[in-house]
């Protein structure tokens, strides 16, 4: 039975599935496109609505995000999620709006928020379906990443419905043809050339010019490196892969070039009416000799989705530089967000993909559901935050279902703790000044919003966990976490601060962050919280 939407049965299969690690980072360049420097703050359409949406209730809620104070305390993206697409692309092929719903379109609505000084989100999956099953955005993900560009958006979660694993079967290289883009003739390099690595061999193989193709290149096992390919100029270059075509299944091919830049082609089942086939690529190649190297990277399902998430990450970078040249205006730079909900533990190679990366499944207001599954795995991560790459417990519930004032509190606190996203699920329209407060508490978000970028680290674990943030300034956060039982009394020796850049002193200043009580310590800082609460201090050395 379906509550709410969900199918309990479907969501524990996804809870329970076994976590998957990628074989290697094959392109570790951190991603970079200047924005999300500090955790991004706004708002999402999901928790609250759902797939009950339309422009005017985002645009109200642009407004009252805007009208509230929430806008100046740090809230700048009003992120539609899922459902806000017709379930036909344009006579194109581009996915546009619904088509009564948001029946302006998006750009309009997108030049209506802007006008308030606010920032536009968009959402789709990396699969062949949202997860509302209306157009995803694999195998569209340049043509998408272009259409957001032209509209004016700037920030974009990509979910994980639908997906599809990439190959991990490779196909039979004969060769390469390497062409400067505008020339009708290339040159050829036969496979012979070629040095090879791990399981791939030459084959022997009548129905080829040159006799030979090389297989053993599945699944990151073997590898084809061509070391000397030369090139007149610095430039724009087609390869060419010559292939031998056998098999009625998909395959797959990374072209690395001279040891940084990485692409991917895809080849579709081989029907042998004829006993080649050509795929191309357009690479960039320097004057003189290049290294071109092939292989499939794809060992299991987390190297399909890495890959599948680096490509999305660089065609959103590509198409705001593309705008911003066609219109002769400023880039308007994309935050991206991978949801793939931490199944191939995004942490270990988020970084090189997007600006923030969900670590759990979807979030529920519920207090042992926010503590047990989605503080539980975020909280153990800190090492992999950094400035412009977050970790991401998903989106906040404060203002919503049953939580309590303490529970709340403690939410938004643990939240700002671990740097991550702030981005609110409530419906602001309606927002009380209870739930105002918490969101709009300056000195939590300041903690949040530290320019040092550093995830608190849980320095103890029990029935009251004790977390530790560094800031710039000097000086560090403490969070004190009475997560289950009754009221709890907790204490800690400042003096261990220093670890966490604290220097060693005789007396501490401390400020309580939702009292504002200031008071001084001569090392030992003493806690009482109540049921599902929290106390937050900022510590300094005096």
């Amino acid at each position: 039975m379906k509550r709410n939407g969900i199918c309990p049965i479907c969501y524990l299969k996804k809870l329970f599935t076994k976590l998957e690690t990628i074989t290697e980072i094959f392109d570790p360049t951190p991603y970079d496109n200047g924005v999300a420097l500090t955790p991004p703050m706004g708002w999402s359409s999901w928790n609250t609505f759902r797939n009950r949406i339309d422009e005017d209730l985002i645009y109200d809620t642009a407004v009252a995000m805007k009208e509230s104070g929430l806008a100046d305390a740090g809230y700048t993206y009003v992120n539609l999620d899922d459902n806000w697409h017709s379930s036909l692309r344009d006579e194109d092929g581009n996915l546009q709006g619904d088509l009564t719903t948001f029946a302006h379109g998006i750009p309009a609505l997108v030049e209506k928020i802007n006008a308030l000084g606010l920032k536009v989100g968009i959402y789709s999956s990396n699969g062949t379906k949202t997860c509302e099953n209306l157009p995803g955005t694999l195998h569209h993900e340049k043509q998408d990443a272009l259409t957001f560009a032209k509209w004016g958006i700037e920030y974009f979660k990509y979910d994980f419905c639908h997906h599809e694993i990439i190959s991990k079967y490779a196909p039979l290289v004969h060769g390469i043809t390497v062409a400067k883009k505008g020339e009708k003739t290339g040159t050829f390099y036969p496979c012979t050339e070629a040095k090879l690595f791990g399981l791939a061999r030459l084959m022997t193989d009548r129905y080829l010019t040159t006799g030979k193709h090389v297989s053993g290149l599945d699944a990151n096992q073997g590898a084809m490196e061509y070391a000397n390919v030369i090139a007149d100029e610095d430039g724009e270059y087609v390869l060419t892969v010559d292939i031998r075509k056998k098999g009625k299944y998909e395959k797959c091919l990374m072209v690395k070039i001279n040891d940084s830049t990485t692409h991917v082609i895809y080849f579709p089942p081989q029907n042998r009416w004829n006993h080649t086939a050509r795929f191309q690529v357009p690479v960039i190649l320097k004057a003189g000799a290049n290294i071109i190297r092939l292989f499939n990277p794809i060992r299991n399902r987390a190297d399909s989705a890495m890959i599948q998430y680096q490509n999305m990450g660089k065609q959103l970078v590509n198409a705001a530089n593309k705008v911003a040249s066609d219109t002769n205006k400023p880039v308007k730079p994309i935050a991206f967000s991978l949801c793939e909900w931490g199944r191939n533990k995004p942490w270990i190679w988020g970084a090189t993909a997007g600006n923030l990366w969900r670590t759990t499944m979807d979030i529920r207001p519920i207090w042992h559901y926010i503590i047990n599954v989605m503080y539980r795995i975020n909280v153990t991560k800190d090492k992999y935050a950094s400035k412009g790459h977050w970790n991401d417990p998903d989106m906040l519930e404060v203002g919503n279902g049953k939580l309590t004032l303490n529970e709340n509190i403690a939410h938004f606190s643990l939240w700002c703790m671990m740097a991550s996203p702030l981005i609110l699920g409530n419906d602001l329209r309606t927002i009380s000044d209870e739930v105002l407060a918490i969101v709009t508490n300056k000195k939590l978000i300041a903690i949040n919003q530290d320019s040092l970028g550093v995830q608190a680290h849980r320095v103890r674990r029990g029935r009251v966990d004790i977390l530790v943030k560094p800031l710039s300034d000097g000086s560090v956060a403490i969070c004190f976490l009475n997560k289950y039982g009754p009221r709890a009394k907790s204490s800690y020796n400042l003096k261990k601060l220093e670890k966490y850049g604290l220097p060693v002193s005789g007396k501490y200043q401390i400020e309580n962050l939702w009292s504002c009580d200031e008071f001084e310590s001569d090392g030992i800082l003493k806690a009482e919280m109540e049921k599902h609460s929290v106390k937050v201090f900022k510590v300094k050395a005096i």
